[in-house]
């Protein structure tokens, strides 16, 4: 009983690890999600109620659509709205 236990505790806890670790791209490069950095139409996924998933931001720049960029890339890239931003804001 114990070793089940345990071996649910270590697959709980390994699950949680991989959760955490930042997306990585299909060549295995760390991306991180940035809001506000996204045209129309090209956004990654969704951030909020009302939106929907990949291709859906109707607007460019729209501050509740992200785009996978370059780990520690998103707060440095400059929009006519200001910069990249690593949480949603209301647009």
């Amino acid at each position: 009983m114990k070793a089940l236990a345990l071996t649910t505790a270590a697959l709980a806890l390994a699950t949680l690890a991989g959760t955490a670790m930042a997306d990585t791209s299909s060549n295995g490069a760390a991306m991180e999600k940035c809001y506000g950095v996204a045209m129309a139409g090209k956004n990654d996924c969704k951030a909020g109620a009302g939106t929907t998933c990949a291709g859906s931001a109707k607007k460019d720049y729209d501050a509740m659509h992200w785009k996978n960029v370059p780990a520690g890339t998103c707060t440095s890239i400059k929009t006519p709205n200001g910069m990249g931003s690593l949480t949603p804001a209301k647009s």
